[in-house]
This record gives C-alpha cells, sequence and structure tokens, in this order.
C-alpha cells in the first residue's frame, strides 16, 4: 500500500525500460520525443506502462530528496502500470555539475546508485548559498564513479544538448520550480504527495 506536506522548491512489450534507459549510451539525438520526454529522458518502468510520471527535478533540491522514496514507492506498488521519467531542472547553484557528473554516471552504467547517493546525502553538498560540488564528487565516488572517466564525459556536446533541450523544455512548459510533475501529460495542480498518487489512480483508472 502506497503511504502519504512538503513545499517546492523555486527557480532561483515488457521491457524494463520504456525510451531510454538510465543505463543507456549518450550518443543519441536530442531530437524526438516531446517537451515531456525526449529519446535521452532516464526512464524506469516497464515501456508498455499505462501511466507514465514525469518528473522535473533538480538534484540539489531539498522536496526533490524528500519525494524520491514516495515516487519510488509508486513504482514499486504499480510496477506494470507505472513508469517515470525525469528531467532535469537545475535551478540551484551547482546543480548542473551535478547533472553532468550523473550523465556521466548513466555512461557507466551506475547512474541509480549515484543518484540515490548524492540524494541520500545531499546536506553534505547541496547548500542553497554555498553548494560544495567537491563532496558530491567525493559521494559520487563512493557509488562507483570513476573520476577521470566522468570528467571527459562530462562536457561533451552530447551532454550541452541535452541540458540545453531540457531547459527548452522547461521554457516551454513554464515549469518554475522542483519537483514538478505530470502524469500522462496532465499536470499536477495540487502540489503534494497525496494529489501526485490520486492523480497517477484516477489515470490507472482510466
Amino acid at each position: 500500500m502506497v503511504t502519504f506536506t512538503l513545499s517546492a522548491c523555486g527557480d532561483s512489450n515488457k521491457e524494463k525500460t520504456s525510451t531510454s534507459s538510465p543505463n543507456s549510451d549518450l550518443k543519441q539525438t536530442v531530437l524526438g520525443g516531446d517537451v515531456y520526454e525526449r529519446p535521452y529522458s532516464p526512464s524506469f518502468g516497464l515501456a508498455s506502462a499505462k501511466v507514465t510520471i514525469v518528473e522535473f527535478f533538480d538534484p540539489g533540491c531539498e522536496s526533490c530528496r524528500a519525494f524520491y522514496p514516495f515516487v519510488k514507492e509508486i513504482l514499486s506498488y504499480h510496477s506494470e502500470d507505472v513508469r517515470l521519467v525525469l528531467r532535469y531542472a537545475t535551478f540551484h547553484e551547482g546543480s548542473e555539475t551535478v547533472v553532468r557528473m550523473l550523465e556521466a554516471a548513466r555512461v557507466q552504467n551506475i547512474f541509480m546508485p549515484v543518484l540515490e547517493a548524492l540524494l541520500k546525502d545531499q546536506q553534505q553538498w547541496a547548500s542553497h548559498h554555498k553548494p560544495d560540488i567537491s563532496k558530491a564528487w567525493d559521494i559520487a565516488e563512493a557509488a562507483g564513479l570513476d573520476l577521470v572517466a566522468a570528467k571527459e564525459v562530462m562536457y561533451t556536446k552530447e551532454v550541452d544538448q541535452l541540458i540545453a533541450q531540457d531547459k527548452d523544455d522547461i521554457r516551454s512548459l513554464k515549469v518554475n520550480q522542483t519537483p514538478t510533475f505530470f502524469v500522462n501529460k496532465q499536470p499536477l495542480t495540487h502540489f503534494g504527495k497525496k494529489p501526485l498518487y490520486e492523480l497517477v489512480v484516477s489515470e490507472l483508472d482510466k
């Protein structure tokens, strides 16, 4: 059973994955898809799922960290019917560097371990006033990231393009806080865990 108040951070075939695996290579076109999901977007769950949650998230956002286990619980409870797509919204200082770090982790097939470690220890590196990215590097390395290889990937054209595309899509959808959720392309109009789950269930019942 899914269990259930949080504030948002503002702008300062049954395959295991859908259009893009978090472990897939970065050498994909940025074109394609739509403003909700691009070919490169990390996704979790079955491609055949009836419901897709799109989350615009910032790795430095406290509310994103707080929502993460709840969203994971929804995916676990509705494993056949709900999938998650992550989009980057780098509103906090230092977050773009951490997103680049995550994309390097994706190339190394350790996207999820690095993401979860950075969220778990977010308070160590993600001060809103003075983020300490050196600590984020330490956390990512402890989660298995090869730092030398990561730094060769982080500032490639592919990563530049996907970050730019996510920023364009944020503007198109008028996303101004994190996390921002869309469920089957419907915006979550009332922020909170319960409204999110209710929207998911309403789509499952259709």
